[in-house]
């Protein structure tokens, strides 16, 4: 248990650093912006008690909101998919996730990428509402939205694949 612990606050900082250093620097015409922090509640344990896996999720948000000064939308995002995630579970994996034997890296592409997807629009999608807060631009949200999701999909799918563990 103490090598999972020590893998998850590892995940937790170099996945916040790249966030924070890298990717929030990067801006492709004004909609494309990647967010691959939400990996580490993407990648987190089903049995989680879920006390700890919503506090830990607030504190990534938060952090992502200490360095971007951006007022708390990191963290209701991630709380929101936190929540919101073993009903996302238990609608992409059905039993497998009944009984907790899913691993995303034992399912097929096509559930993985289902998964990811949901959960990065649902972030998304909150994430720049709360961002831009004006329905009359609902256009801009919805651009922002699906460029960022598309980019930051891509971004995680490759993430997962190149750095899955073999002996899970």
């Amino acid at each position: 248990m103490n090598n999972n612990i020590l893998l998850y606050i590892s995940r937790f900082l170099s996945l916040v650093l790249v966030q924070v250093f890298i990717l929030n620097h990067i801006n492709f015409a004004g909609y494309l912006n990647p967010y691959i922090y939400i990996i580490f509640i993407l990648l987190s344990p089903i049995n989680i008690n879920k006390s700890l896996f919503l506090f830990l999720s607030f504190i990534l948000g938060l952090t992502i909101d200490l360095f971007g000064d951006s007022g708390g939308i990191h963290a209701t995002a991630c709380i929101t998919i936190a929540y919101l995630r073993p009903i996302v579970l238990r609608s992409i994996f059905g039993l497998s996730y009944e009984f907790q034997t899913v691993k995303l890296s034992k399912v097929n592409f096509g559930q993985r990428l289902a998964y990811v997807t949901l959960m990065v629009f649902i972030h998304h999608i909150i994430l720049f509402i709360l961002e831009i807060f004006n329905f009359s631009h609902t256009l801009l949200i919805a651009k922002k939205t699906l460029f960022s999701s598309l980019f930051s999909i891509l971004v995680i799918m490759l993430v997962l694949i190149l750095f899955r563990r073999k002996d899970s």
